[in-house]
């Protein structure tokens, strides 16, 4: 496999390739429909900006969230789309079974070869109950990730060796090359996995910031070269909303910072108004965990935006920054792309 297809190359005057982080968020008084819509022209309009890839994030049971789906949605984006890097940020492997997944992405990577990723997560990406209906066990543990990764990685290769139980199974379709597996995490455990099976590693800085740092540390020091990568290849996640204003970027902000919130709070919803964020009756406690949760935010206008990108990566040596951004309305979205863009000379 060619380490083309997970290095990529900065654009304009960044120093690292800056992708993109999608999750189809549902506004109120929005539809599904219109997310999945917005998601379409933004990946379009990213390939246009200059950005290397756009990955989708696999959650479900939540009203907010249109992307609970992210094999039909990457075949939808890269449909729409010619150069542009599309993968999945990610699919959460304990969900599915393993030869599934090497027939969606070989099917894809069929469709579209060279330009699709294959992100896995451990975590469920949704509650139990859910989790259990999506697996039909309430028996799947999460430690089990490196046995599941194994098998897919052998599913997509055609490797199992003979006198294995699935060595006569083929996932089909399954060309001579196969799309690069990434491994996601917010702790630990995938950052030790990912460096000792030479694999890239892209971690969730925007949930989990103050492991960051430890994360990467961990995956380099544990980095064994292998087939894929002769060298460690870390993405962070970053949480981003740039505006034409401080105030309107700090306005889009504090909505998503309200949905996350009731997220957190066990009442997912529809990505609120800034309106309705500016009159949200917050308690003490909940107006810390505000203040918390937008601290983990780099937002502002542009050039604000860039210069904390900028200093995030310096500090956390990182290959690549994907953004994701959670703000109401895909006018305000598309445009916080797009001044990103700008602010770094983008095409």
């Amino acid at each position: 496999m060619s380490m083309d297809n997970i290095r990529g190359l900065p654009r304009g005057t960044a120093t690292v390739p800056l992708s993109i982080l999608e999750l189809a968020t549902v506004g109120e008084g929005g539809s599904p429909a219109e997310a999945l819509g917005v998601a379409t022209e933004l990946a379009r309009r990213a390939e246009e900006w200059g950005y290397h890839r756009i990955w989708v994030a696999e959650h479900h049971g939540m009203p907010g969230v249109a992307s609970s789906s992210p094999a039909v949605l990457i075949a939808h984006l890269a449909a729409a789309t010619r150069t542009i890097r599309i993968g999945s940020g990610g699919v959460m492997l304990p969900n599915h079974a393993p030869l599934v997944i090497a027939e969606q992405f070989g099917t894809l990577h069929a469709l579209h070869p060279g330009r699709i990723d294959l992100g896995l997560g451990r975590a469920p990406g949704t509650d139990m109950a859910t989790a259990n209906a999506l697996r039909r066990s309430a028996e799947v543990n999460p430690d089990d990730f490196p046995q599941q990764l194994d098998e897919l990685t052998r599913f997509l290769d055609g490797s199992f060796p003979p006198g294995h139980p699935y060595a006569k199974i083929q996932a089909v379709p399954r060309g001579a090359d196969r799309p690069p597996i990434w491994l996601l995490g917010s702790s630990g455990f995938s950052a030790r996995l990912a460096g000792l099976l030479g694999l890239p590693f892209a971690f969730a800085h925007h949930f989990s910031a103050a492991n960051t740092e430890p994360a990467l540390e961990l995956y380099r020091s544990c980095f064994r070269p292998s087939e894929v990568l002769a060298e460690p290849y870390a993405m962070i996640g970053v949480s981003a909303v740039a505006a034409d204003t401080e105030a309107e970027a700090l306005r889009q902000a504090m909505a998503g910072a309200l949905s996350w919130l009731r997220l957190r709070s066990g009442r997912p919803g529809r990505m609120p108004t800034p309106e309705e964020a500016e009159a949200y009756p917050y308690s003490p406690p909940e107006l810390e965990f505000v203040r918390e949760r937008l601290s983990t935010v780099v937002y502002g206008d542009a050039e604000r935006v860039r210069a904390e990108l900028d200093e995030l990566r310096g500090r956390t040596g990182a290959d690549e920054l994907m953004i994701t951004t959670q703000v109401h309305g895909g006018a305000a979205r598309l445009r916080n792309y797009e001044l990103i863009a700008k602010a770094y000379g983008m095409p």
